[in-house]
């Protein structure tokens, strides 16, 4: 079998594994429309697992495996923190209510007035990690992070990967040029330790990553601060992440119609079992599939959606809006390749400026190299837009282009190459990219529509 075909799989923990089963008992004895299955791995357990699994045994079940409720109240009382509260509020050294060169050209006394109101958001969301998950991360699904962080609010009470960037360049706004700088550190820290930066700094997100935007977050400090100690100290981790993205799983060959062959990168998570963070929904949408086999590949889309950012979109669908058709390893997404293209524009910047001329080289040609793949695999010289391609297997060592296997649908991300130099320095190729966002059906009152199908989903 082919290495890129070969089914890899991040181990679980033990940790996790019981705690899908406390969240399976919970929704099996507190069954109701607004159930979240991710608060319950996220609890903290207050004893060791192996005393807290003891009592999670001798609990008395029904028949349907249902405990009955207030016992189930009472065991996640006597064993369980809060979810959420192994992060606790930290003010941010570096805020300040009106920053000095704060939003200059913006005039308008209401508009400003909003906008600071939006920059004093920053003291309802900074935080640093308990130092109880440092002294027994044995008992948390939080990963310890050595800086301060900003968590997006609600449910989601940890690091994200790629929300981080537009973090980043909120508090770049807000002149918080320290807490930007400790975010990364966050990042690199996760890297140093798993070759990779995770979805999100919990354990269950270990088997997947998230757009690759960190070299465009240090990219954004060093152009507003020149900080070049940064750019050193960041620049191996760098090199380590863009190895994982051009491991075997990751990236795929193909021939293009004349005949050259091109290397170009998917999403492809570790995982063929149901997310921990979403376990019931998983099985849940899994059901109609009767093959262990088949549900496992199913597990292994949804991960892999998850590591796109877009989950969920009939975008990964190859019959939309049937959702039990996602297919998010055969595709070979345009964002993906463009955010990679800018990783390797900044990696050679990177190394120019700390004075390593061989691998900015190096990078300058691997950037040239991909800018020529997604023309020729990517561009529709027709809808004048970029489109996904579908690949007709997941398993073969070169992939044969073929013109019907663009995706014609209109996406987002048809059109985020634009943001990438070597795209928009054309200025005939951005006019007539322009119009055709333009006359697509995506600018909505309300901002850019994802896609122009109302399938139900995020995306």
């Amino acid at each position: 079998m082919a290495s890129h075909c070969v089914m890899a799989v991040t181990p679980s923990t033990p940790l996790l594994s019981f705690l899908e089963r406390l969240q399976e008992t919970a929704f099996e004895t507190f069954a109701h429309s607004n159930f979240d299955p991710k608060t319950y791995v996220d609890m903290p357990l207050k004893s060791a697992l192996t005393v807290t699994e003891d009592a999670f045994q001798k609990l008395p079940r029904n028949a349907n495996g249902s405990v009955p409720v207030e016992d189930l109240k009472r065991f996640i009382e006597a064993y369980f923190e809060g979810a959420g509260d192994d992060l606790v509020y930290r003010d941010p050294q570096d805020f300040v209510p009106e920053p000095e060169g704060f939003l200059p050209k913006v005039n308008h006394p209401q508009v400003r007035a909003w906008a600071l109101q939006v920059h004093s958001l920053w003291k309802n969301l900074s935080r640093k990690i308990s130092g109880a998950v440092k002294a027994q991360p044995d008992l948390h699904t939080l990963l310890p992070l050595p800086g301060s962080v900003v968590i997006p609010g609600s449910r989601f009470r940890e690091v994200y990967y790629w929300d981080s960037y537009w973090v980043i360049r909120g508090l770049l706004a807000s002149k918080m040029h320290d807490t930007a700088k400790a975010i990364v550190t966050n990042l690199i820290s996760l890297i140093d330790k798993y070759g990779f930066v995770l979805n999100g700094a919990r354990a269950y997100y270990t088997n997947r990553s998230q757009p690759p935007l960190l070299s465009a977050m240090i990219y954004e400090i060093y152009n507003s601060t020149g900080d070049l100690e940064l750019v050193k100290r960041s620049l191996p981790a760098l090199l380590k992440e863009y190895e994982f993205w051009n491991s075997d799983i990751h990236k795929l060959t193909i021939l293009d119609d004349q005949g050259c062959t091109h290397t170009l990168n998917r999403y492809y998570a570790k995982w063929d079992k149901p997310r921990p963070e979403s376990s019931i929904m998983d099985k849940a949408s899994a059901s109609n599939f009767s093959s262990v086999s088949e549900k496992q590949q199913f597990y292994r889309e949804l991960a892999s959606a998850a590591e796109s950012g877009w989950d969920f979109s009939t975008r990964w669908m190859r019959n939309p809006p049937n959702f039990t058709t996602l297919a998010t390893t055969s595709v070979i997404p345009v964002d993906l390749n463009a955010f990679l293209l800018g990783m390797e524009l900044n990696i050679a910047l990177f190394a120019k400026v700390t004075g390593d001329n061989s691998t900015a080289e190096r990078f300058l040609e691997n950037s040239d190299l991909r800018k020529k793949a997604m023309d020729s695999i990517f561009w529709n010289a027709n809808k004048k837009q970029w489109l996904d391609y579908w690949l007709s297997s997941t398993c073969e060592e070169v992939h044969v282009w073929k013109n019907e296997h663009q995706n014609q649908n209109v996406f987002a991300s048809n059109f985020v190459p634009l943001w990438m130099k070597p795209f928009y320095s054309d200025t005939s190729l951005v006019s007539s990219v322009v119009e055709s966002l333009k006359t697509s059906g995506l600018l909505r009152d309300a901002g850019v529509a994802t896609s122009l199908t109302d399938s139900g989903q995020q995306w």
